[in-house]
């Protein structure tokens, strides 16, 4: 009598938990409707010919990708896993994989490994302008990447992260990315004049990373790129930084919905004037508030001036002193008397012992955009104080 009691307790436990499992398990449909609505708001389209659930995995069968410009890439089967369908109806991807790609053109294979997406978080209504409305992901891998011509391998990079970290609070988000061991092979220019320039160059092979760093301040819409480097081996590394303001969820959308409306406009010459008043317009809500360019040289600066000087028939050291010479008499016609002096001076030093040169530019509050490009047709020598220009040389 127990053991017939227990062994039907024991039954309905099962039919229970397998009913819970059908009632929670993942719509596929609805999974691939969202997802396409996220993407849309982007202007594109993703199509599969079936989504197939097993738990929390669900695996978009034959996808194919058209971008905002209508170009169709046939991607094929990608993997979602560790999905979870959030309390308000969107969703969240632990990770997607996308198979390799290996495609040839014109006798140019390219070649792709390990391409990842993680912890993506599809909205339950999209094309709003708060953050539940947008489709985000904190993390984007690639492995290696390769350019292959005629056998020989041109270009290649060895692995690619990007990183998305939200605030504990939701006032911004913090970014980084890095593309490592980037290399290239210039030896096999055809055309004389550029091969003679790679070797005395020594530009043959280059090696080097990109790495950039930033953060993007929701409430005033302040994006400041801090890094945006570019550091190659016996060349040198060349850094860009920018802040602006104005950048906000709201001003996303409108550049957003201004694209969609030129791409779904059947006259595509006024769909581009109308974009590109619209553009103008949307211009006006943004500042500048801070700029960048530093060059640390490893090399390339002597080389340069070597070569620059043989076209002339004369020596590095020639051509370094020709420069200095020139420099002033070029900014004269400028009429930027105290930006003038500060060039010069910051040019002379860099060429007699290359080791940095920086161009800041910061001025005392934000500089609306429209002033800038007023000052620029109106009154072009008046911007280096308008924006705040320093240039220094080896600090």
């Amino acid at each position: 009598m127990n053991f017939s009691r227990t062994t039907r307790l024991m039954l309905s436990g099962a039919a229970f938990f397998s009913l819970a499992g059908s009632a929670f398990a993942l719509d596929g449909a609805d999974l691939l409707k969202k997802l396409n609505a996220a993407y849309a708001v982007q202007g594109g389209t993703i199509s599969a010919d079936a989504v197939d659930i097993n738990g929390t995995t669900a695996t978009l069968k034959n996808v194919s990708v058209k971008s905002a410009g209508g170009e169709s890439l046939a991607v094929g089967e990608v993997t979602l896993s560790g999905v979870e369908e959030d309390e308000d109806g969107g969703y969240y991807i632990e990770e997607a994989a996308f198979p390799d790609i290996n495609t040839t053109k014109d006798g140019v294979t390219v070649t792709a490994q390990e391409l990842t997406l993680g912890g993506i978080s599809i909205p339950a209504t999209a094309g709003g302008d708060t953050l539940d409305t947008m489709m985000l992901y904190e993390t984007a891998h690639t492995g290696p990447l390769k350019v292959v011509k005629d056998g020989a391998e041109m270009f290649s990079v060895l692995e690619s992260d990007v990183n998305l970290t939200l605030r504990e609070d939701e006032s911004g988000f913090d970014f980084d990315g890095a593309f490592k061991s980037m290399k290239a092979d210039l030896s096999k220019a055809e055309d004389p004049q550029s091969k003679d320039a790679i070797e005395k160059l020594a530009l043959q092979h280059i090696q080097g990373d990109i790495t950039m760093k930033g953060a993007w301040e929701l409430a005033p819409g302040t994006i400041d790129i801090s890094e945006f480097a570019f550091d190659f081996t016996n060349i040198g590394k060349l850094n860009l930084g920018f802040k602006i303001s104005g950048y906000t969820m709201a001003f996303v959308k409108s550049l957003q919905d201004a694209m969609k409306q030129s791409e779904a406009s059947a006259n595509k010459e006024e769909s581009q004037q109308a974009l590109g008043l619209a553009m103008l317009g949307l211009m006006q809500q943004l500042s500048f508030e801070a700029a960048q360019v530093r060059f640390e040289d490893a090399s390339i600066t002597k080389r340069a001036l070597d070569y620059a000087g043989s076209q002339q028939n004369m020596s590095g050291k020639q051509m370094a002193d020709s420069l200095k010479a020139m420099t002033p008499i070029m900014l004269a016609q400028l009429n930027i008397p105290e930006l003038q002096n500060a060039v010069s001076a910051a040019v002379n030093t860099f060429l007699d012992d290359p080791k940095s040169l920086t161009v800041k530019a910061a001025p005392e509050k934000p500089v609306p955009f429209p002033t800038i490009v007023g000052a620029a047709m109106g009154a072009p020598n008046t911007l280096p104080q308008v924006l705040g220009v320093k240039v220094t040389a080896n600090d």
